[in-house]
Parts: C-alpha cells; sequence; structure tokens
C-alpha cells in the first residue's frame, strides 16, 4: 500500500460504490422472513401438535435447519444467500446451510473422511462456543441462585 495522497485517491475513486443501506434493508427483510417463517412453524407445532411454547423450540430449530438443509442440496437456498447476504447467516439457517455445504463440497472423498471428516469445519466452532458459552450461562445462574439471587 502507497502512502501517496495521489495514489490513494485514485484507489479510492476505482473503488466501486457498495449499496450499503440496501443491503442491510435486503439482509433485514429476508432475515426478518426466514424468522417469520419459523414463527409460522412454531405456531403450527403448538396448535396440531400439542407443544407449549417452553417446549416448541427445539422442534422448531430442527425443521428450520432441515429445510435449509434441502434448500441447499438443490442449490435454492445459495441464490438466497446471494440476495440476501447476513440475512440468511444470522438465523440458525446459517448454521444448517454451513453444515451441508461443506458435506456437499466433500462427498467425492467418501462418506467418512469426506462428508464425515468435512461436516463440522465451519460449524464445529460454532457448536464449542455455543456449549462454552452456554455452560458461562449457567454457571453464573447457579452462582447467583446460590447467593440468594432468584
Amino acid at each position: 500500500m502507497s502512502n501517496d495522497p495521489i495514489y490513494q485517491s485514485q484507489e479510492k475513486n476505482a473503488e466501486p460504490k457498495r449499496p450499503i443501506f440496501k443491503n442491510c434493508l435486503k439482509a433485514f427483510l429476508i432475515g426478518g422472513l426466514i424468522c417469520v417463517i419459523g414463527q409460522a412453524i412454531s405456531t403450527f407445532y403448538m396448535y396440531y401438535f400439542d407443544f407449549t411454547e417452553q417446549t416448541v423450540g427445539n422442534p422448531t430449530t430442527a425443521t428450520l435447519i432441515f429445510i435449509t438443509m434441502l434448500l441447499t442440496g438443490f442449490g435454492v437456498y445459495d441464490r438466497i444467500a446471494q440476495l440476501a447476504g447476513a440475512g440468511t447467516a444470522v438465523p440458525v439457517t446459517g448454521f444448517g446451510n454451513a453444515v451441508i455445504s461443506a458435506a456437499i463440497e466433500h462427498r467425492t472423498e467418501g462418506f467418512v473422511q469426506g462428508v464425515g471428516g468435512n461436516m463440522f469445519k465451519l460449524a464445529g466452532s460454532v457448536i464449542l462456543f455455543g456449549v462454552f458459552s452456554a455452560f458461562l450461562v449457567a454457571l453464573i445462574k447457579t452462582i447467583f441462585s446460590y447467593l440468594g439471587g432468584s
């Protein structure tokens, strides 16, 4: 990188302008749509399968991940992700996409070394830090409950 001010101004002028507001709006709308779909699935499970608000979370999450994996396998989710950007990466569907994408990418190497060995490369860190942060929150809650908090 040069310290020449003329070069830096030319570089800045040549850099393509990013539509930040438009990208944020698309991410917000698509991510929100994913959340609305998740809420519809939750409502469906509560109405037809007698789940409660406390018990409906896990089957809803599993259903969203399953739908994402199907859409990724058929190549649909990647097109949605190109349009929405972070709007598809932030909800739990981004986790499902990361797992199945790695599995699809390495399927030619076999089920054990290819799919099994590479499936959780990216998702493994998400699982690790998710479990670790849940442990920390539970530890803090336990400490507070022993100290007389509720």
